[in-house]
């Protein structure tokens, strides 16, 4: 049965949706929350709600212009040095609280035989989502209404690990990013199968602040190899923790947000959601 959370998020990425394709049109509060069954007042409380901000302003937040100020602002802190460290804790909780650590070759040899991992499920502000770790921290985490789809993705990457559903510190912790109130928030450690190129993507994502956006030729300037646009792409796809690992902060050039492996309105909608956070 579909929480309240679900069906609330399901109508926001419905009406998100509806404003991309039409936006030449310059859909009103009415348009967007008939096409959602709603009444204009239960919507514009209903949004308000899950974003912090307006209809009318979230609107702002994700269109190209908003983009391509966004990314000519980071070009333009490029040789600032108070970049990183004058940010608000606010801005820069990836960077702050995440701590990737990569897994040996010994834990992922044999498809994770070694490995017990727990997992569970969970709600966000953006839809159900499965979390799973190890001894050492949080291994996958994934967009996922459908449970056993989610359950199949996991044993697909891990597939000789043993498996228990069980929430556990480390997810619960995890979790607590969703919250509002990050004063609960303790380190997030993250236990990852990747190659070094991939785990050095990964990180450099984390220093993306939140509320800002970056491109993918930028990141590769960040890691030093600023030829390897293409391979920084291919490595932000196969990213496995959503969410904890910004990668949606990433866009093409253009300021059009691109594709995201849970869906492009899904990124839409927590790239508009950071920045009103954000703005706040």
């Amino acid at each position: 049965m579909e929480t309240q959370a679900a069906m609330n998020y399901n109508r926001i990425a419905k009406a998100i949706d509806y404003i991309k394709t039409h936006f030449k049109e310059q859909p009103n509060l009415d348009d967007v929350a008939e096409k959602v069954s709603l009444s204009p007042a239960h919507f514009q409380r209903m949004f308000t709600e899950w974003a912090g901000t307006s209809p009318k302003r979230f609107l702002q937040y994700i269109s190209i212009e908003h983009a391509k100020m966004l990314l000519k602002e980071e070009q333009a802190t490029l040789f600032d040095t108070t970049f990183e460290t004058g940010l608000s804790s606010t801005s820069r909780l990836h960077d702050l609280f995440v701590n990737i650590e990569g897994m040996t070759p010994a834990e992922y040899k044999n498809g994770g035989k070694n490995l017990q991992i727990n997992y569970s499920y969970a709600e966000s502000p953006f839809g159900a989502l499965i979390t799973a770790s190890t001894a050492k921290g949080v291994c996958y985490m994934a967009f996922e209404d459908d449970e056993g789809k989610a359950l199949s993705n996991l044993k697909a990457k891990f597939p000789n690990a043993t498996l228990q559903r069980k929430l556990d510190l480390l997810q619960q912790n995890a979790l607590f990013i969703f919250q509002n109130d990050w004063s609960q928030l303790r380190e997030i450690k993250l236990h990852l199968k990747g190659t070094d190129f991939q785990l050095k993507v990964w990180e450099s994502l984390l220093k993306i602040p939140m509320g800002k956006l970056s491109t993918y030729s930028y990141v590769a300037g960040q890691i030093g190899n600023p030829k390897a646009s293409r391979a920084v792409g291919t490595a932000i796809a196969s990213n496995p923790v959503a969410f904890l690992i910004p990668c949606h902060r990433v866009i093409q050039s253009s300021g059009s947000f691109g594709g995201y492996m849970w869906g492009s309105t899904r990124k839409t909608a927590i790239i508009g959601w950071e920045r009103a956070k954000t703005r706040v």
